[in-house]
């Protein structure tokens, strides 16, 4: 009877390749899918609108801010009875044009028309979280 003893199984490369795979997995685990986590939840409190409305008021103060996002900022009296002290309301505007269409209005008074967006993860797109969309010039 002829002696048969297994073969010795030839070297897999199946370990070779999960070992290559694991820093690719922890690539994506560290570093991608936080940021596009981040990136989605940027995109989710930038386009979905907590609230929105009006104020009215005299803008006290717009200047474009920022060491590399520049915004516009500004502040908003709201005068409720002559004589009062003013609420100051501050706003960001995130477009040129909705900017100069506030400075143009300066001096009058205004309607702001402002959207609410909670939790926006930087400064980047604005220092607070009323963002102006419109303004209209109701006069003295």
């Amino acid at each position: 009877m002829a002696d048969i003893t297994p073969a010795a199984p030839a070297s897999s490369p199946e370990p070779a390749r999960r070992r290559r795979r694991w820093p690719l997995v922890v690539f994506l685990v560290i570093i991608i899918l936080p940021a596009l986590g981040s990136a989605l939840w940027a995109w989710i409190t930038l386009h979905v609108t907590y609230s929105s409305g009006e104020r009215v008021g005299y803008v006290q103060k717009i200047s474009k801010k920022g060491w590399t996002c520049k915004t516009w900022e500004g502040e908003l009296a709201m005068v409720s009875m002559p004589g009062t002290a003013p609420q100051i309301f501050a706003f960001s505007i995130r477009d040129d044009g909705t900017a100069r269409k506030v400075m143009d209005a300066a001096g009058q008074r205004v309607a702001l028309v402002y959207e609410q967006h909670r939790f926006v993860p930087s400064n980047c797109f604005g220092e607070t979280e009323y963002f102006i969309t419109d303004v209209r010039a109701l006069g003295q």
